[in-house]
C-alpha cells in the first residue's frame, strides 16, 4: 500500500461521508414526502397549513450545507496552516 497524503486523506474522507450524507438526505426524505403525501390525500381539499416535512428537509437541507461547505471548502485548511506557521515561527 502506498503512503498517503495525510491533508489529501482527510479531504477525501471529509468528501465520501458529505456524498453519503446527500445520499441518505434525498432516500430519507423523499420517503417522508410520499408518506405525508399518503396519509394526508383524503384531507389535501380541506389542508391549508405547511406540509410537515418541510421542517426536517430543512433543518436537515442546512445541516447538509454546513457538510458541503466543510469538505469542500479547502481555504479554511490553508488558513490553519497560515496560522500554524505563524505560531511556529513566533517560538522560535
Amino acid at each position: 500500500m502506498e503512503n498517503k497524503d495525510e491533508k489529501l486523506w482527510a479531504i477525501a474522507k471529509k468528501r465520501a461521508a458529505f456524498k453519503k450524507q446527500v445520499f441518505s438526505y434525498f432516500v430519507i426524505n423523499t420517503f417522508l414526502w410520499i408518506l405525508w403525501f399518503f396519509t394526508t390525500r383524503q384531507h389535501v381539499d380541506n389542508y391549508s397549513g405547511i406540509p410537515w416535512p418541510v421542517w426536517p428537509t430543512l433543518g436537515w437541507g442546512i445541516g447538509l450545507a454546513f457538510s458541503y461547505f466543510d469538505a469542500y471548502n479547502v481555504s479554511g485548511d490553508s488558513l490553519a496552516d497560515k496560522e500554524y506557521e505563524k505560531l511556529k515561527n513566533e517560538r522560535k
